[in-house]
């Protein structure tokens, strides 16, 4: 018991150490007016001299630059935020998500010795037991994991993902200090509640400790080759279970060349061939299968020397359920009659408020948003920064949209990167068609009808049952007088903290005067002991009131407000 309560005392210094840290480079990096508005310390110990000078250093930077410069400091956790943020034009100011895409973080590589110590800790084995060999030099090293190349006991060439020591701790550590800080945003600043930074926050906390269980990895990895396992063109890498954990994962070695180096390249052979065979892949894993791949960037796709298209690094995948597909296939299609008032319908489907009717405005502005974007040649048509954009309108209109439809996005805007360079004038949109047609006529599908209609029934039948209990359950609620009305007003936290701020001052002020007229009364009595012939009693009681009169002061200068 002493010894839980030792670890939780250090682990509690390590954290507000963390938190301070992480302040700090927030103020450094001159976001004072919000370390301010979220009541938060000044300066943290540090003097205000040597802060205003590391300010001075980043005060020509725009916004969008320092909040990159902030993350990338603060270490991988913040990075994979930022890297997240940069996929919800709904969250996140465009030009934040231009600066916010070029996040990177220079992880250092771990020392050998660290490496094969993880590998035997987690498999409760020495190396040797699962691996004639294993390479000292590591193929990558990420902020998460390191990669090796390595051997199996039957020649097998594979790959090693080490998870490095102590990572889940850092992660757990700062995933706290965002959603204290989240709340902090959402109570505080006004206009940040319709964003709930508190829930992105919980989204984001999900995905990191997803990425940070490797099992979960190695079932993507199984689901994603059930998915393709008829499909001669896709290669899946295997994922050896008996030498992985949580911790460690072991799958094939994959060859040939990333797509990363195949662009920079000046010809590739049929690029045209290469680039619908590549819109295809996309398509099915998100119209088709509602599984895929969040992250193809092109160092995560590989062309095998025998043609077939790998991907790799399954930890983050994205999830679409078919009511979800359905929806984005009825925008598509509404977008395709270039009637604002169809796609504002589709687009309203989608988000949560599905059955309510446009706001006014909404449809004014989608009928420019599609002014800009739909009458122009397709080699100009930018699909997946369309689709973000005609997406991040909802905000403006208070429609929450799901997450899962921005993680769709990025993938697909990824894609479309990545094909127009091999082939410009590739119509994706145009290749994307006989899949959202078949999704389409699939809805009509006799069984599909069937199956609704069933479930519709299944509903009713059980509404039907269920209401004599609930009428009479309501009925011995009024009978008891146990019924309740609760009257919620949002937008009086302004206020209300004005008020706290208001009566705070008062009483301190109040305190003082006593202090000042209690100090004069001991003064003028002459009540002793003395110093120099005046109360020392009354004297402290003096300079107590000067300070609390110079502190009070100091706090309304400091908000701006006499």
């Amino acid at each position: 018991m002493l010894l839980n309560r030792i670890e939780s005392i250090g682990r509690g210094i390590k954290d507000l150490q963390r938190f301070r840290d992480i302040v700090l480079v927030f103020l450094r990096y001159g976001y004072t007016d919000i370390a301010e508005a979220l009541n938060l310390p000044g300066t943290l110990g540090i003097p205000s001299k040597r802060l205003r000078e590391e300010q001075e250093r980043f005060q020509d930077l725009e916004s969008p630059e320092r909040l990159r410069l902030a993350f990338e400091e603060l270490g991988p956790t913040f990075v994979k935020l930022g890297q997240i943020l940069s996929t919800r034009p709904d969250f996140v100011p465009e030009e934040f998500i231009k600066e916010l895409t070029k996040l990177q973080y220079g992880a250092s590589t771990l020392p050998y010795e660290e490496v094969i110590e993880v590998i035997e800790t987690e498999l409760r084995a020495p190396v040797s037991k699962f691996f004639k060999s294993v390479n000292r030099r590591p193929l990558g090293a990420a902020s998460i994991a390191q990669v090796h190349k390595a051997r199996l006991k039957d020649g097998r060439v594979v790959v090693l993902k080490v998870q490095r020591p102590g990572i889940d701790e850092v992660v757990q550590v700062d995933l706290e200090i965002m959603a204290y800080l989240a709340s902090l945003i959402e109570d505080h600043l006004e206009g940040w509640k319709l964003h709930a930074p508190v829930r992105v926050v919980e989204e984001f906390a999900k995905v990191m400790r997803q990425e940070l269980d490797f099992r979960q990895e190695a079932g993507h990895i199984d689901r994603f080759a059930w998915q393709f396992e008829s499909d001669e063109q896709v290669f899946v890498p295997k994922v050896h279970r008996e030498a992985s954990t949580s911790r460690v994962l072991t799958m094939d070695f994959v060859g040939g060349s990333k797509f990363s180096e195949l662009v920079q390249q000046e010809a590739v052979d049929d690029g045209e061939a290469l680039a619908s065979r590549l819109t295809d892949l996309m398509m099915r894993q998100v119209f088709s299968h509602g599984f895929f791949h969040a992250d193809p960037h092109p160092g995560n796709i590989h062309l095998l020397d025998d043609g077939r298209v790998c991907f790799l690094d399954y930890g983050m995948m994205g999830f679409l359920d078919e009511r979800s597909r359905e929806a984005f296939v009825d925008l598509v299609r509404a977008i395709g009659t270039r009637n604002e008032r169809t796609v504002t319908s589709a687009l309203l489907r989608m988000t949560d408020r599905g059955g309510e009717s446009a706001k006014p405005g909404l449809e004014g502005e989608i009928a420019d948003f599609m002014h800009q974007h739909l009458f122009r040649p397709l080699g100009q048509l930018d699909a997946g920064l369309m689709f973000s954009q005609l997406l991040s309108i909802t905000t403006k209109y208070e429609l929450r949209v799901a997450p899962s439809y921005f993680v769709m996005l990025k993938s697909l805007s990824l894609t479309e990167s990545i094909v127009k360079k091999f082939h410009p004038e590739h119509d994706v949109i145009g290749q994307a068609k006989p899949i959202l047609r078949e999704i389409r006529l699939r809805r009509m599908h006799p069984g599909r009808l069937t199956e609704t209609f069933l479930e519709f029934g299944l509903e009713v039948g059980d509404l039907l049952r269920e209401f004599p209990t609930e009428v009479r359950r309501v009925m011995n609620i009024l009978k008891h007088g146990d019924a309740k009305v609760t009257f919620k007003h949002d937008g009086l936290e302004p206020a209300v903290q004005a008020w706290d701020r208001v009566s705070n001052r008062l009483s301190f002020a109040i305190v003082l005067a006593a202090l000042i007229i209690g100090s004069s009364l001991i003064i003028h009595a002459e009540i002793p002991p003395t110093w120099q012939g005046v109360p020392v009693i009354g004297l402290v009681g003096f300079l107590l009131a000067a300070l609390m009169g110079f502190t009070l002061l100091i706090a309304i200068i400091r908000h701006g407000r006499m």
